[in-house]
Parts: structure tokens; C-alpha cells; sequence
């Protein structure tokens, strides 16, 4: 057998990198600077470049990259008098990376996946109130544009069940989101369910000042809690006396209007009535909210 020397095999790969298309193409760029002895000296880098793919291969996914690092391309750069490897993120990691940014300003508590991935453009437009939902929330968005700055109210957004409240708040906080304002997603049922439990845990505190303090907070389901006393007082009146002297916006949906959820406050699960603390929370609740009816079929059914 004729076995071929290591001269032969160095130089059939030394041809295979200097007639490498782009790598041609670097040392025509670079010929002012790159001679005869750096390029011997950076073969292993010019190797290593010409091994992988040097731009995005449109994969559809990270995990399909072949290259040494997934979702980075190399780049060839002259440094130190020698020529080296940097690498770059591709077009399919870049858009990986803005989708997982984007879904990192979306915190959410007890919210279906469903209503996480919403977007305006998804919403149904069969009613007048969805177009006035939908008018609304492109000018809460264009006000963050224009200013920088959050707008001081939210909307309390009230209907029949079914006809996509949860839905409107998804979509908003994906818009918000886009534009790097984080926003924080609570199902409002179980998450006081859960605030009853950390009591004895000691992250009580934790958990109501996270969601008082959200730059954007959007209470889902509010007045289909079985309320107690200290719900109210201790916890919603806190969330949202803050948020009132904060000038946060704040998003909240409900079966009940105003007036049918000052009823729904005033009385606890233990038939105990106090209406002059329900009063002072939908003062609240209207200083950080104006009111608009979600008209529409029941989309559950």
C-alpha cells in the first residue's frame, strides 16, 4: 500500500484552505496586511473557519446547527499578526434570542398558555367594543413609542364569560413586550389562593410587593374569588393603593361592572358586609382604570 507522507496530506489540506472561496476573498480584502508567514502561522484558524458553515444555513432551529458553537457563524479578523476565528450569532439565534427576551417580560401567574401567546392582530373584530379594545390598547402602545413613557391608566375590561377579556390582556402584554416593557400576569382566584399558603412559607410579602411593583400589571378574573376580609384589605387594597400613588398602569378584567363588583366587595365568604372599605377599593380601582364592556359570543362554547 502506498501510503501518502505527511508532506502530501499537509499540503492537500493547505491547497483546500487557500482556494476556499472566502477565504480568498479575506486575504484580497486584507493583502496589505497579511504576508506569506501569517498565513502558514494561522492555518489551524483558517481550518477551523473553513470547517463550518459561514453563514446562517436557515435551519428553522439552533439545535439543528451544525457548527461548533450552535447558532453562531465564524467570522475571520486579523489580530496580533496573525489570523484568527471570531464567532457571531447567525439570523436564527438572533430570533431565538429576541423571542425568549420578549417572553421574559411576560411573568405570569395561574394564565393559560393560550392567552400568553395572543396578539392584537389574532383578536376577533365582530362588535363595536372590540374595536374601541383595539383602538385603545394601539394608542396605550403608540403613547410608550412616542414618549417613553407608561400611560398612568389601564382599562377595566368587563363582559359575559367566554368572549376573550384574558385574551385582550395577552395580546397587550406580547405588544409590551416587544417593546421591552416588562408587564406581570396574575390570575386573580388563585393566586389569593396561593397568597393564603405563604403565610406560612414567609414569602407572603415577596409575592404581593412582585406584583404591586410590575411596571405593567394586569389583574385577570377579579370578582370570581371567594373574598375574605384580609383578601381585600391586606392584599387588593395594597396592590392597588399603590399602584394608585404610584401612577402605574394597571389592566383588570371581570365578569362585574363597577357597581356589581362594589357589591361583590362589600360582602365576605363569612356574610360579614363592610361597604365603606369596598368603596375605598373601587376608588382605587377607578383611579388606575376607566371601564369599557366586551360585547361578543361566548367563544368558549
Amino acid at each position: 500500500m502506498q501510503i501518502p507522507s505527511f508532506q502530501e496530506r499537509y499540503n492537500a489540506i493547505r491547497n483546500q484552505i487557500l482556494e476556499h472561496p472566502n477565504v480568498q476573498k479575506f486575504l484580497k480584502e486584507h493583502d496589505d496586511v497579511v504576508n506569506k508567514e501569517m498565513v502558514e502561522r494561522s492555518l489551524a484558524k483558517l481550518y477551523e473557519y473553513i470547517s463550518q458553515t459561514s453563514e446562517c444555513c436557515n435551519c428553522g432551529s439552533t439545535e439543528k446547527c451544525t457548527n461548533y458553537l450552535k447558532g453562531f457563524v465564524p467570522k475571520l479578523y486579523i489580530a496580533q499578526n496573525s489570523i484568527d476565528v471570531e464567532y457571531e450569532r447567525c439570523k436564527q439565534k438572533i430570533i431565538e434570542d429576541e423571542r425568549r427576551e420578549i417572553e421574559s417580560m411576560i411573568s405570569s401567574m395561574y394564565m393559560p398558555k393560550d392567552v400568553l401567546s395572543a396578539t392584537l392582530k389574532d383578536l376577533e373584530i365582530d362588535d363595536e367594543s372590540r374595536v374601541e379594545i383595539l383602538n385603545y390598547a394601539a394608542d396605550f402602545v403608540a403613547h410608550i413609542k412616542n414618549s417613553g413613557e407608561l400611560p398612568k391608566k389601564g382599562f377595566y375590561l368587563y363582559g359575559e364569560f367566554g368572549v376573550g377579556k384574558s385574551f385582550v390582556l395577552g395580546a397587550i402584554a406580547n405588544e409590551l413586550a416587544s417593546l421591552k416593557v416588562p408587564s406581570v400576569l396574575v390570575f386573580v382566584p388563585e393566586f389569593l389562593r396561593e397568597l393564603k399558603n405563604s403565610i406560612h412559607d414567609q414569602t407572603l410579602q415577596e409575592k404581593v410587593d412582585y406584583v404591586k411593583q410590575a411596571p405593567v400589571l394586569m389583574l385577570d378574573d377579579i370578582g370570581a374569588e371567594s373574598l375574605t376580609s384580609w383578601a381585600r384589605d391586606e392584599i387588593l387594597g395594597s396592590i392597588l393603593h399603590y399602584r394608585m400613588s404610584e401612577q402605574l398602569p394597571t389592566f383588570i378584567t371581570s365578569n362585574l361592572d363597577y357597581k356589581q363588583l362594589e357589591i361583590h366587595l362589600a360582602e365576605t365568604s363569612r356574610g360579614e358586609m363592610d361597604v365603606v372599605k369596598a368603596a375605598r377599593i373601587m376608588e382605587r380601582i377607578k383611579a388606575v382604570t376607566f371601564p369599557i364592556r366586551m360585547m361578543g359570543r361566548n367563544r368558549r362554547l
